[in-house]
């Protein structure tokens, strides 16, 4: 029997698994993907983000990889400028291919164990308790394994939250959609936001010196505005510069972006990430959110397995927590989504902090 099994490997899986085996307990970590490799992503890790990655002692590997640091964000109003001050500490944004390894590295060095390519099938239960789960591996053989704890870290159509019927409370429909490709050929130092009354154009720079350009709108549009990049006319010097450059990937995009908050605990049973709390992505805090809710995590199943506190208080505990700090981002990036505010820029996610 594992302590923990986390079912999802990437910002929010593995970084509570790392902390857990840190901790010295038994994790098994799942994920259907094998690494490396992409997934859709916002990018952008805030500064209070970088700072646990620094915590954690990967923000070298990070920076290792050659992700420029943004040191400012620049905003723009139908082509005009509005006054912004330069960040207080550089942000990132990392191509995830290359993130979502280096997490998973560290989670396996830590002493989790990792089974990529893995299918999860169902979560298995006795009367309303999690005791474990079954899948099938890359070869297609059928696995059971149980555990004290399973994490759900499935993203926002979590199999795990499926399972237990989790609750969902403060929730939205999905207010818009975007889509983005890589760019080479675009001089840009930080990251860029074009705003027009049909949505937001944002940039900055990746790795191996690419640019990713994002284009986002109402998500009744969403069909529309993608099939010609329009939403650039908006800005026609910015504009230029991007046609002046070169698309080097395929597009990729969505308008499935819900906005909700889930119980994130049960007997037996947590989530975490994508899984437990979703929120548009006009903010850019999904990462950043997935590191501070997967160290509050791993601190409560510390408490939990450890005997310290009872397990629905230490994980009533984790739930109070997030909620206080997600809150007020939840509700200005609704705000935000929903054109109720034309901009602020993307905020520093440093009111998170006291909830570390």
């Amino acid at each position: 029997m594992y302590d923990v099994i986390v079912i999802g490997a990437r910002c929010a899986g593995s970084p509570t698994a790392m902390l857990l085996a840190r901790a010295g307990y038994n994790v098994l970590l799942l994920d259907r993907a094998t690494f490396p490799s992409d997934k859709l992503s916002t990018h952008y890790i805030q500064p209070m983000g970088v700072q646990y990655l620094e915590d954690w002692g990967l923000l070298e590997r990070v920076v290792a990889t050659g992700v420029p640091a943004i040191r400012t964000f620049s905003v723009f109003i139908g082509g005009a400028p509005v006054p912004t001050p330069p960040l207080e500490r550089p942000a990132y944004c990392p191509r995830r291919y290359l993130l979502d390894s280096i997490l998973v590295d560290a989670a396996v060095e830590a002493g989790a164990e990792l089974r990529s390519g893995f299918r999860l099938e169902e979560v298995a239960m006795e009367g309303e308790r999690v005791t474990g789960i079954g899948g099938r591996d890359r070869e297609g053989n059928l696995t059971r394994e149980s555990a004290r704890f399973v994490v759900g870290a499935d993203g926002h159509h979590s199999l795990v939250a499926r399972a237990v019927r989790a609750p969902e409370y403060r929730q939205r429909e999905a207010l818009t959609g975007g889509y983005y490709s890589y760019f080479s050929g675009i001089e840009m130092e930080g990251a860029e936001v074009h705003i027009s009354d049909r949505g937001g154009v944002l940039a900055f720079p990746t790795n191996d010196g690419r640019v990713c350009i994002a284009a986002g709108g109402p998500r009744s549009e969403f069909h529309a505005y993608r099939a010609d990049f329009s939403l650039l006319d908006a800005s026609p010097l910015f504009a230029a510069r991007v046609r002046a450059g070169k698309r080097e990937e395929r597009w990729m995009g969505t308008a499935d972006v819900p906005n909700f908050f889930r119980k994130p605990w049960g007997d037996g049973w947590a989530l975490v990430g994508d899984a437990g709390y979703m929120k548009d992505p006009v903010t850019g805090f999904g990462i950043t959110d997935a590191f501070r809710d997967a160290s509050l995590l791993a601190k409560a199943l510390d408490l939990a397995l450890s005997g310290e506190l009872p397990a629905a208080e230490a994980l009533r505990g984790y739930q109070d927590r997030r909620d206080a700090a997600a809150l007020p981002i939840y509700e200005m990036t609704l705000a935000m989504a929903s054109g109720e505010m034309a901009t602020q820029g993307v905020p520093d996610a440093g009111t998170s902090a006291p909830h570390r």
